[in-house]
């Protein structure tokens, strides 16, 4: 193999992953078949049972692939801002961006994901609080610079995932609210919970939706 020739070990992997993600969002989890997988890839089982020993195992795995693609999305965006307020305003928009742009992702980690079983919920409480975490660590910031007043940031944090979850959960059911209808509405009420004046609601270098 050349040295700048792709890896086609790791593109095997992610070919098998993209079929998952497709195989699941369609039919879910208990209906899905490893063959599913096999004949949407285009692979084989061998291949399939070399990556991933079981159908629990992929569907784990995307969901640590959805909460790592979030991840790195706000980590990108967020590293433009310093204001507190002003990171917690775009973190909300990088959420609903990434989950309108990866529908199927986010239907195999926040709703599939849920009454599967004990290891399903442990993976899925894992991504919410990995995310309960950031939403906090920014309100921190928020308040410590005076954008924000004084405020029990872990229990807002729990409380703007469960808004967030709720949207989402309902987006990915019924195609409605779309997050282009969603975004201004769940500004304004998620920064109203943490006493910001709409007057005052910061700007963002993100662009839009």
């Amino acid at each position: 193999m050349k040295p700048n020739s792709p890896d086609p070990t790791h593109e095997t992997r992610e070919r098998i992953l993209e079929a998952a993600v497709s195989v699941f969002a369609s039919k879910g989890y208990h209906d899905t078949k490893v063959d599913d997988i096999v004949s949407e890839s285009n692979t084989s089982k061998g291949s399939f049972y070399f990556y991933f020993p079981s159908k629990q195992d992929i569907f784990l795995a995307l969901v640590d692939s959805f909460a790592d693609l979030l991840e790195k999305q706000l980590n990108n965006r967020l590293s433009s801002e310093t204001s507190g307020m002003a990171r917690v305003d775009l973190a909300l928009r990088v959420c609903l961006e990434t989950f309108g742009q990866y529908r199927g992702l986010a239907k195999i980690a926040l709703v599939q994901a849920t009454g599967l079983g004990l290891a399903f919920e442990e993976k899925r409480r894992a991504v919410n609080d990995r995310f309960i975490a950031i939403i906090k660590s920014n309100l921190d910031e928020a308040v410590a610079d005076g954008s924000i007043p004084p405020l029990d940031t872990e229990i807002a944090a729990c409380a703007w995932m469960g808004a967030l979850n709720e949207i989402v959960l309902r987006w990915v059911y019924t195609g409605q609210p779309d997050p282009v209808r969603t975004l201004p509405a769940l500004q304004k009420l998620l920064l109203q919970s943490v006493g910001v004046s709409l007057k005052t609601k910061p700007t963002t270098n993100g662009d839009g939706i």
